[in-house]
């Protein structure tokens, strides 16, 4: 039995290569469907966190005085901001996709993972373009940390994979149960607010902050925040370490979530 397991898992990685050309054209598809006769296009992918970027801004500086560690607000929302909408919009497409993408699951074979990592490369798009904006926004004003900004990628990479882990979790799960459309977008409304988008992790009570990092988006954030401007508070280790061991638990249990289920996709969905 072992044997076979280690076969079939073997195979399964040669499927992905087999079928990287499937994967290309998924993501095209999905790209230019997203933008099709949109008036701004891939414009949205500014105008969404430059407006998001007011509204907190106005909320949490002007109204609520929140301190943001000595660095323009805006973009210290931004760079909060950038992160969290990579993670909650992945979030709520890839739940979805399997069952969005029903005619194919049930047609023909190939690895199903292609169908949430694609949804997932949309999203990168509009990732890349948001840290283009903020890094020149940050280079002009002055904020930009020359010495920590070589540490950006590590955390677009955790960012990335925390959302494939959650993504295969959440697609599997939604065709098995339904529900789970409901549920997605009332988590990602209340994650927002429990993560720091529009506002620092030192602003947290001390009895509240181990509580707070089991998020894994606040060592996300941080690392974020920290690689642009080279904030730093106390904790920031700890948020880290944090959010790279549950992203590592997230993606390992969902890929093997995923293998296990995904021989029966097609009946299911």
């Amino acid at each position: 039995m072992s044997q076979e397991k280690a076969y079939f898992k073997n195979e399964y990685l040669k499927d992905l290569l087999r079928y990287r050309e499937l994967f290309y054209f998924l993501s095209l598809r999905d790209i230019l469907v997203r933008y099709k006769q949109a008036f701004f296009g891939i414009a949205w992918a500014l105008v969404r966190p430059i407006l998001n970027m007011i509204v907190f801004t106005l909320l949490f500086s002007q109204i609520a005085n929140l301190p943001s560690d000595g660095i323009n607000y805006g973009l210290f929302v931004l760079a909060g901001m950038l992160p969290w909408q990579l993670f909650s919009n992945s979030l709520g497409d890839t739940s979805n996709s399997l069952v969005n993408s029903s005619n194919l699951v049930s047609k023909i074979y190939f690895p199903r993972i292609l169908i949430p990592a694609a949804q997932i490369t949309v999203h990168i798009v509009d990732f890349a373009i948001g840290i283009g904006l903020l890094t020149l926004l940050a280079f002009c004003t002055g904020s930009l940390s020359c010495l920590t900004i070589f540490a950006l990628p590590t955390f677009v990479g955790l960012s990335i994979l925390l959302c494939m882990g959650c993504g295969l979790w959440l697609s599997a799960l939604t065709v098995e149960y339904r529900d789970f459309r409901f549920i997605i977008p009332f988590v990602v409304q209340f994650g927002m607010f429990i993560s720091p988008v529009g506002y620092g992790t030192f602003v947290i009570p001390e009895k509240w902050k181990w509580f707070f990092f089991l998020n894994p988006m606040v060592g996300i954030i941080d690392g974020f925040r920290w690689s642009f401007f080279g904030t730093y508070h106390p904790y920031i280790f700890f948020s880290v370490g944090f959010s790279v061991i549950i992203t590592i638990v997230l993606l390992v249990s969902g890929f093997l979530y995923f293998r296990k289920m995904e021989r029966t996709f097609a009946d299911r969905i």
